[in-house]
C-alpha cells in the first residue's frame, strides 16, 4: 500500500504521530507537507493529495487540520475521492468496510495523538466489505461520471 499525507498548519503534529505509525507498520508514504506552523491555505495540500489517490498514484491518503473538516470539503471535490472525517475508532472501521474510503482526514484540535494513531492504525488495515455496499459505491461512481 503507497499513502499519500499531509497536513495544514493545524495538524503537524498529528501528522508526524501518523509516519512514525506507517513507519512501524512498514507502509510506504510520502509527505506533501506542509513545513511551517504559521497560517497556510488547505486546499493547497488536500488537492494535490485527493488528485494523486483518484489518478491511481497512491492507494489512500491522510489529511490532517485543526478540525479535518477544511480537508475533507476540499479532498471531497476530486472525482473518484470517498475521503471520510473520523474522530473515533468505530467511525473508521465503518468507512473503511462500507464507503471504501480512499482518504481518512482528521482534526489535530479535536483528538489528541494516541487517538489519531489507533483511527490511523483501524482505517489502513480494515478491508471494504464490498457485497452489498459495492453497489452503493457504484452509485457514487454514476454520479461522478455523468457531470
Amino acid at each position: 500500500m503507497k499513502v499519500a499525507i499531509a497536513s495544514d498548519h493545524g495538524g503537524i503534529r498529528i501528522r508526524e504521530e501518523i509516519k512514525k505509525l506507517m513507519d512501524e507498520m512498514g507502509i510506504e508514504y510520502t509527505d506533501f507537507g506542509c513545513e511551517c506552523e504559521t497560517s497556510v491555505d488547505y486546499p493547497d495540500y488536500a488537492l494535490p493529495v485527493a488528485e494523486k489517490v483518484a489518478n491511481g498514484e497512491f492507494d489512500r491518503g491522510i489529511l490532517i487540520c485543526g478540525t479535518g473538516i477544511g480537508m475533507s470539503i476540499a479532498a471531497n471535490k476530486v472525482k473518484g475521492i470517498r475521503c471520510a472525517l473520523v474522530h473515533d475508532v468505530f467511525s473508521a472501521k465503518a468507512t473503511r468496510e462500507h464507503n471504501d474510503s480512499n482518504i481518512l482526514a482528521m482534526g489535530e484540535r479535536v483528538i489528541g495523538p494516541g487517538l489519531a494513531r489507533e483511527i490511523a492504525k483501524v482505517w489502513l488495515t480494515t478491508p471494504f466489505e464490498g457485497g452489498r455496499h459495492e453497489q452503493r459505491i457504484q452509485k457514487i461512481s454514476t454520479y461522478e461520471r455523468a457531470q
